[in-house]
């Protein structure tokens, strides 16, 4: 493995102090001395203390899901786009959301679609699907439905610019229609396995040429420079992202989430287990996982977050000031994260920083929320609580959050582990890209402001603002992260993150 150099002074971190706790961070980083086994066990005690019958009482929340077992419909690149019902494999359909339409249409429930290798766009090309009825989707099927293997055989969403007409707001995976407002119990199973999702050759970058320092692009490794955040007006999307609330269980496993433009994933949850686990969610901006619980007595909805990993989650923009989480634990529902690895997230790898108070207060009691036996490096913070006071996020390190967030925000929060510089997993990342995030810095900072510039004279006797220009120039932000070395991700760590 490439060594990681952090050249990161503290005369630098005292120039920049818009981003100075992430360099601080990383500084740190080079200072600790881990002691740690390769693997963490959770803690099994039966002790009656209040931490443990409360991690419990989330524990049992997280429940088995049955399987869909409805129809089975394919869909193959080599299918038909008509004259074909989708029913066999001889009669495969050619594109995903045909099949979804006729699983609507026939009001049909459980269905199962499997998808063969290779790149879909849904309708006309459009750049992405929507799904509105309780289905799997099951991608990683060989050509003739003989084999699957979902990391062998790729099924992907992987639109370019050619669908930036046609996509609009949409994420790849779009869920609608799936909400009752009077559900108490989930009315449904939706199931999304094997699909490989990337905005990358969608958005826009700066050229990857290090030799001009406003590309952000480290070196000639690079695929691109640096994201474009405003001008052209860069496309906001999701991985997957839900139109409303979802009103039953959700699991998402074995798939890729990378290069999406506004979260990996963000959706809402009315009622039922949802389950994420076995992904690789990667370079995504705003953050990683966002889910919203929608019961008002936030008990309805809960969600098992394990076995995923969760890197270099990048801030809205290139200011570096807000967002850039890897996972945030939301409002109105309860959260088990484990067995993840949380990798370079450039503002937090998890944030508890929404909770509700004054008279939602009770409500906010019943939320239980854990966070154990995860591995984590080179964040710009580990764990992002609400501010002590000053108006600051309080930043707390994995080894510490244990020790310093209390049984209430964290009822089970043991085995929070950073990773070892040399420990092998961290071989299967792009060393340039990792390198880059660890010296991740702000090259350069000017406002110019001129009061008495004839346009801002101008706008003085208009009653209107003055106004200045500001340029901020950053070693990287947003970079694409190649999706063939991003699927190498699967299997890098035993018993940690996605597995393959």
């Amino acid at each position: 493995m490439k060594k990681i150099y952090l050249l990161v002074a503290a005369a630098l971190m005292a120039a920049m102090p818009m981003n100075g706790q992430f360099f601080k961070n990383l500084g740190n980083e080079v200072k600790k001395v881990t002691n740690q086994s390769s693997q963490s066990q959770s803690s099994q005690s039966s002790s009656q203390s209040s931490s443990q019958n409360r991690s419990a009482q989330s524990n049992q929340g997280s429940q088995a899901v049955a399987p869909n077992s409805g129809k089975v419909y394919y869909v193959s690149v080599n299918g038909k786009s008509r004259g074909a019902d989708g029913l066999s494999v001889e009669t495969a359909k050619k594109d995903i959301q045909a099949v979804l339409n006729i699983i609507k249409e026939n009001n049909e429930s459980g269905a199962v679609i499997r998808v063969s290798e290779g790149n879909f766009l849904g309708a006309t090309n459009a750049g992405y699907i929507e799904i509105s009825s309780w289905v799997t989707l099951e991608g990683g099927w060989n050509a003739d439905f003989t084999e699957r293997d979902p990391f062998k055989y790729i099924t992907r969403i992987q639109p370019t610019q050619e669908q930036l007409g046609t996509n609009g707001s949409k994420g790849l995976i779009t869920i609608s229609g799936l909400d009752d407002v009077m559900a108490k119990k989930p009315k449904g199973t939706l199931i999304i396995d094997g699909i490989m999702l990337d905005q990358g050759l969608e958005a826009y970058y700066m050229p990857n040429d290090p030799k001009d320092e406003r590309n952000g692009c480290p070196s000639e490794a690079f695929e691109t420079g640096r994201m474009v955040d405003a001008v052209p007006p860069q496309v906001q999307h999701q991985g997957i992202y839900s139109q409303g609330w979802i009103a039953g269980n959700v699991i998402i496993r074995n798939c890729l989430v990378a290069n999406c433009t506004m979260f990996g994933m963000q959706f809402s949850t009315r009622c039922g287990e949802v389950e994420i686990y076995n992904n690789v969610i990667i370079s995504n901006r705003y953050g990683g996982v966002r889910i919203q619980g929608g019961d008002k007595n936030g008990e309805a909805s809960h969600i098992n977050f394990h076995h995923n990993t969760v890197a270099f989650s990048w801030c809205r923009d290139k200011y570096m000031e807000d967002m850039g989480y890897g996972y945030e634990y939301m409002t109105l529902v309860s959260a088990d994260v484990h067995h993840n690895l949380f990798i370079g997230n450039n503002y937090a790898a998890v944030a508890r920083t929404h909770a509700l108070s004054g008279p939602d207060a009770p409500i906010e009691a019943k939320r239980i929320t854990n966070l154990y036996d995860n591995y984590y490096y080179i964040n710009a913070a580990d764990l992002q609580l609400p501010s002590k006071g000053g108006g600051k996020w309080t930043n707390v390190k994995c080894t510490d959050i244990e020790d310093m967030v209390d049984e209430k925000t964290l009822p089970k929060a043991e085995n929070n582990l950073r990773m070892a510089d040399n420990d092998p997993a961290l071989d299967a990342f792009d060393q340039d890209y990792l390198e880059g995030v660890a010296n991740l810095k702000i090259i350069a900072s000017s406002q110019s402001f001129n009061r008495n510039s004839a346009s801002n004279q101008l706008r003085a006797v208009t009653g209107q603002n003055m106004q200045g220009s500001e340029i901020r120039r950053v070693s990287m932000y947003g970079n694409r992260y190649n999706f063939d070395k991003a699927m190498k991700l699967f299997g890098a760590k035993a018993n940690y993150g996605a597995q393959k």
